[in-house]
């Protein structure tokens, strides 16, 4: 089975092709720290080949959404050193994926204080859950190139504190219509300076992170997540196709480890004029670096697709929810646990640490019947 063989990615070797692609659970502190049961929540996990984390806001300015982690403080910084110490103690390898929310956020989660974005335009068409209930996107601050430029070494910053924490490296997050998926679409950015109009100008901000976080932590330790054609977060590029190509083409001239490249959801449709196209087979084979292929597989069709040869990883997400030792369940042909979607985001342990693992379920179903014997017995 390919998912099970081993391969180097960067500077890390990985026990398998499998990776835990990162998701928001939102178990996080109001002061943006993680604590022990998410210490828990990634050993449990470790048995991946790679482990990326959940987004994790790079700076207080980076707020999108409650109970999410940071890592710009120095009780964030030790909180994830725990994470990561587990994480390396189970022989696991872990990413920090480092997110700004850009026009994704609501002020009531910010103090008060509208989120910005490459243009005052609101996100329509959709609401956004914020810590007093479900509200409407509100139009946020156009970013001075003054912001522009501290938010980049934000990025910086962070992926240091990432290393300083433990983590194996880092993955900007440059999908699902965060900040940089923001500056690449018409309906996000209309700006008219460096970072707007043109193709060349609104990937500026992405090539330039970038270029940010390999002077920070090496280009060993550097990934990337990319969505071409999810349309999430009002998200509409006039051309994805030749967008996305030139934004490959310039991240190609850069040395860094990989991109994780995301198919598109059934469940939020792609505009008409790209639909036709495969994600990983029209992107994939542009990339120079490790293809990552992200969204929606399972066991048959992730074999597949690295049967193809353009990806070398396949990350998988909710499935890793509900089976934290999802590489020894495909190993086995064993059954998969059911996620239970009402505890994804918030909460307790319930739905976060308390799914089984394969053996216990063993153990369960040894105790059961044999007490079923047992009463058997006496009758």
């Amino acid at each position: 089975m390919k998912l099970l063989e081993r391969i180097q990615l960067g500077n890390v070797n990985l026990k398998n092709r499998m990776v835990m692609a990162a998701m928001t659970r939102g178990r996080a502190d109001i002061n943006g720290m993680v604590g022990e049961m998410t210490v828990e929540y990634y050993a449990q996990r470790a048995c991946t080949g790679l482990l990326l984390s959940e987004a994790i806001r790079i700076s207080e300015e980076a707020t999108g959404s409650p109970l999410t982690p940071g890592i710009f403080t120095d009780q964030q910084i030790q909180a994830w050193t725990k994470v990561t110490t587990a994480v390396h103690e189970k022989g696991g390898v872990i990413i920090a994926q480092l997110w700004h929310t850009g026009r994704v956020a609501h002020s009531v989660d910010r103090n008060g204080k509208l989120p910005f974005a490459p243009s005052p335009l609101p996100i329509r068409g959709m609401q956004h859950f914020t810590s007093q209930g479900v509200k409407d996107y509100e139009i946020p601050n156009e970013m001075t190139i003054q912001e522009i430029k501290q938010t980049i070494e934000d990025y910086g910053q962070a992926a240091k504190n990432a290393i300083t924490a433990g983590f194996d490296g880092v993955q900007l997050h440059g999908a699902n219509g965060y900040l940089p998926n923001q500056f690449l679409a018409e309906s996000a950015n209309q700006r008219t300076d460096d970072y707007g109009g043109s193709i060349p100008n609104r990937i500026r901000f992405v090539v330039e992170v970038m270029e940010e976080l390999i002077s920070a932590v090496g280009s060993e330790k550097v990934g990337i997540k990319l969505s071409p054609f999810h349309p999430y977060g009002d998200i509409v590029l006039n051309d994805p196709a030749l967008t996305y190509t030139h934004l490959i083409e310039e991240l190609n001239k850069l040395d860094f480890a990989y991109v994780e490249l995301m198919r598109r959801s059934p469940n939020h449709p792609s505009p008409g004029h790209c639909a036709a196209e495969n994600e990983i087979e029209f992107f994939g084979r542009k990339i120079r670096q490790t293809v990552i292929a992200n969204a929606g597989y399972d066991k048959a069709s992730a074999e597949a697709e690295l049967e193809k040869g353009i990806a070398k990883l396949i990350s998988f997400g909710k499935l890793y929810i509900a089976n934290p030792d999802l590489p020894e369940r495909f190993e086995k042909n064993a059954a998969l646990s059911e996620l239970d979607r009402a505890t994804m985001y918030g909460g307790g342990k319930l739905g976060y640490i308390d799914y089984p693992l394969l053996k216990e379920q063993d153990t369960m179903i040894i105790v059961t019947s044999g007490a079923s014997k047992m009463e058997k017995s006496r009758n």
